[in-house]
């Protein structure tokens, strides 16, 4: 245990010395790390949002109405492949008594539907649903309990996503997205202090698709509502001479989707006003092409969120995959809106269940008390070490020092927040550091008291209480990991700080105060210890 090859040396002072120089600029302000020279590190911890104030967001995503679209889809499906089939049937809509959880509809009762089987009809054009027949010729379809289980997480999952994105492309430096029950993420954004805006742009569903107007229906019949299955009402940005929204027919069939989007920018058309420009991919390519191709001089409709941007007529086949959104924007709702389309649509509405903003001030008397209580529990500790172990307390506390340093630099080389409890943990994986030193120290002087040289005392008191460091530090990890994998927030943050300050300790016990007892041992010939 005395034996320190140079290689070893070199190694131990060397991680030291960088993990004490990647901690500096967690120390400093921002102004100050970015005059920092270029070989030194910039990276610092990244304060949460109860150190630096910021706004917090519970989420829930609206599965229902999400489910209420994927029915309404269904039932389109469904008209269609009747039509296909030449099944005469009546009454095919959504379910409202239901929840608007099923899809019913009567077959017609002549000859020609008797021989039909509706359930094997249907079940080959969708496997995930189920039929259930009420009455005679009167069905219920709705989806299975396998796939609404699956489509709960995939758009959960993919809100996670998309809020990500949107957070992100904000500039919003750190933000905390996690998930929370099956259908609730929890945002926090350190240093927000209005979220307004942010809450606008994730409210929004940003939902693009292309349909074709229906040329068919006429203005009486648009404002009437009187208009044929497959065609909806839907309302326009712009507005009418007596201020009334512009109404649009349009087909409910999409022919284009806008998750065929790979990049969507403001600029600014010939009149000087905002526009977004927008491109497909290649596949969304094609189709425009396609369609415009083959639809020239009809009105084309942009519908973002159930509402029809514009609807210009086409002109000509557009083969170049891209196009120009224009409307009434101002250079500030054009960003916005290339942001969501960039982002990508949201599977389904979001709602702010719970709004909480922490000021700067309070998060600057958290930071004064966390910072109070880690001074003067680090003073304590040193004072008592010095007290009771004399110059091997100091090689301790010089070892609890190095250890704090560790834990910062890895928590910002691990872009990881810390947040007040987990300044708790790092005051608390302090404590554990010198307490493996106090398991070493007094095996040290019980080898002494049993009448063992010094450098033989030193070496079983290594040795011997190598053990018992091991199995606690272990344990603590193994707590922390659940704390970890079973908490939520703040309790996250403690569990992360705690484990890296653990990692920490164990290894600065173990090699870091070895290493100063052993060079001072070794410095001259000693016949007894200082503790």
């Amino acid at each position: 245990m005395l034996d320190f090859p140079k290689w070893k040396i070199f190694a131990i002072i060397g991680s030291c010395l960088f993990f004490v120089v990647f901690a500096i600029p967690s120390f400093l302000k921002e102004s100050v790390r970015d005059e920092l020279p270029a070989w030194m590190p910039k990276q610092a911890v990244s304060l949460g949002l109860d150190l630096q104030g910021g706004s917090h967001l519970l989420l829930e995503v609206d599965f229902d109405s999400y489910l209420r679209e994927q029915l309404n889809n269904l039932s389109d499906d469904i008209r269609a492949k009747f039509r296909a089939e030449k099944i005469g049937y009546r009454g095919l809509a959504v379910n409202k008594e239901d929840g608007a959880a099923s899809v019913t509809f009567v077959l017609r009762e002549d000859s020609a539907n008797a021989a039909i089987d509706v359930k094997k009809i249907l079940t080959t054009m969708n496997p995930d649903i189920e039929i259930e027949e009420k009455s005679p010729a009167t069905y219920n379809v709705k989806f299975n309990d396998k796939f609404l289980k699956g489509e709960r997480l995939r758009v959960l999952e993919q809100s996670l996503e998309i809020i990500n994105r949107r957070v992100n492309e904000t500039g919003t430096k750190e933000p905390i997205i996690q998930r929370q029950g099956d259908t609730r993420i929890v945002l926090q954004v350190p240093g927000l202090a209005n979220p307004e805006h942010l809450k606008a742009l994730l409210g929004r569903t940003a939902k693009m698709t292309f349909h074709m107007v229906d040329e068919t229906v006429g203005f009486q019949d648009i404002e009437s509502g009187t208009v044929p299955a497959g065609t909806r009402i839907l309302l326009g940005d712009d507005k009418r001479s007596d201020g009334a929204s512009v109404k649009f027919a349009i087909k409910s069939r999409v022919m284009l989707s806008g998750d065929m989007l790979v990049d969507a920018r403001t600029t600014f058309d010939q009149n000087g006003e905002a526009v977004v420009e927008f491109r497909f991919n290649h596949a969304g390519a094609r189709k425009f092409a396609d369609i415009t191709s083959e639809n020239i001089g009809k009105p084309f409709a942009i519908v973002l969120d159930n509402k029809v941007i514009t609807a210009p007529v086409i002109r000509s086949a557009i083969i170049g995959g891209s196009g120009v959104i224009s409307g009434n924007f101002t250079a500030a709702s054009a960003n916005d809106l290339s942001l969501l389309l960039r982002a990508g649509a949201l599977p389904a509405p979001l709602k702010v269940i719970e709004e909480r903003s922490v000021g700067p001030s309070l998060g600057a008397d958290s930071i004064k008390a966390g910072t109070l209580a880690s001074i003067i529990a680090i003073s304590l500790v040193v004072i008592f070490m010095v007290l009771f172990y004399g110059l091997f307390g100091m090689f301790a506390n010089i070892a609890m020092i190095v250890n704090a340093f560790m834990t910062i630099s890895l928590l910002a080389m691990f872009n990881a927040t810390l947040t007040l409890p987990g300044i708790a943990g790092i005051v608390l994986t302090v404590g554990m550091a010198v307490d493996a030193n106090v398991l070493i120290y007094e095996r040290m002087r019980e080898e002494i008291r049993n009448g063992k040289l010094p450098h033989v005392a030193v070496s079983d008191g290594f040795k011997m209480a190598f053990g018992t460091i091991f199995d606690g530090h272990i344990t603590v990890l193994a707590a922390s990991l659940l704390l970890y994998y079973f908490g939520t927030g703040t309790v996250k943050g403690f569990a992360v700080a705690l484990a890296i300050g653990i990692l920490c300790s164990l290894y600065t016990a173990v090699l870091v105060t070895r290493l100063m007892v052993v060079t001072w041992l070794k410095s001259k010939r000693r016949d007894r210890l200082p503790i």
